[in-house]
């Protein structure tokens, strides 16, 4: 037996289909997936499938494969992207970019290429209002992430209380409304707080991002580490002209990219900046 199919499972899902479903999400969204994700990707197309009546997995693919509808594709994506996030999430990186506000000419320009659920910018924006004792600051961030359902919780700004049970009761109090009612148990990001960023869909192996300006400083944290070497490099390059002269790009803790760029220098803990 295919050691990929299980006599338990609702659906047949043989060492190919995984192969096939690895192909098109590598060629889709730049995602690697190791040997060991089969479970992962069972799991989470198995609910696509159940949802949409299809019998199979091979049929599933055969239609990914060959058709151009682009909601297809993107609830594929979705279902294989990953979205582990909280807010202040590798803490030491919001006194680095505090201290780089505080030295800039406004108004500035901030990209968070990873959103997903919308912590990680706003985290970004909680630190700009406090750089400048304002919950109006000179700041505007660009949110962007592959997931077009995350976006969407991200953009309603809606979060359990055990989502901020690690933000701070100042910063609570300060950029959070609680909820009553059938709303007892959430909070929502106050409004100053959610005008100061933009959400929008961007895929960072899209060959032309649609971006107008160069950023004084963009996060993209653990995004890079489902990338294979030959689309870090890509991507890596990309970033470049997107960097004014003093911009910093934030990756994640296990990201190292010291030998992977000649134009990028390590100027703080996965922080790095241009060395032109």
């Amino acid at each position: 037996m295919d050691k990929h199919q299980k006599m338990d499972r609702e659906f047949e899902f043989t060492g190919d289909d995984f192969t096939r479903a690895r192909k098109l999400i590598y060629q889709h969204a730049g995602i690697s997936l190791a040997d060991t994700k089969a479970e992962l990707v069972y799991g989470r197309l198995s609910r696509i499938l159940r949802s949409a009546g299809t019998d199979s997995f091979k049929e599933y693919l055969d239609t990914l494969e060959s058709t151009q509808n682009e909601h297809a594709v993107e609830d594929f994506v979705n279902a294989l992207t990953t979205n582990l996030t909280s807010f202040f999430r590798e803490n030491h990186h919001f006194p680095i970019l505090a201290e780089h506000l505080s030295k800039l000419q406004t108004p500035i320009t901030i990209w968070c290429c990873a959103a997903s659920t919308g912590e990680e910018p706003y985290s970004i924006a909680m630190t700009a209002c406090e750089v400048f004792s304002s919950v109006t600051p000179p700041v505007k961030i660009i949110a962007t992430d592959i997931d077009t359902s995350v976006l969407k919780r991200a953009e309603r700004g809606v979060f359990s209380l055990h989502r901020i049970s690690k933000v701070s009761n100042i910063r609570r109090d300060q950029f959070f409304l609680k909820g009553t009612g059938q709303q007892d148990g959430f909070v929502k990001v106050r409004q100053e707080l959610r005008d100061l960023v933009t959400f929008q869909p961007l895929n960072l192996l899209t060959p032309r991002w649609p971006l107008r300006e160069p950023f004084d400083a963009i996060f993209c944290r653990n995004v890079m580490i489902y990338f294979d070497k030959p689309t870090q490099t890509k991507v890596l390059n990309q970033f470049l002209p997107f960097m004014k002269p003093h911009a910093l790009i934030f990756f994640g803790h296990s990201e190292n990219f010291i030998y992977q760029s000649e134009d990028l220098r390590l100027c703080g803990k996965t922080v790095y900046e241009l060395k032109r």
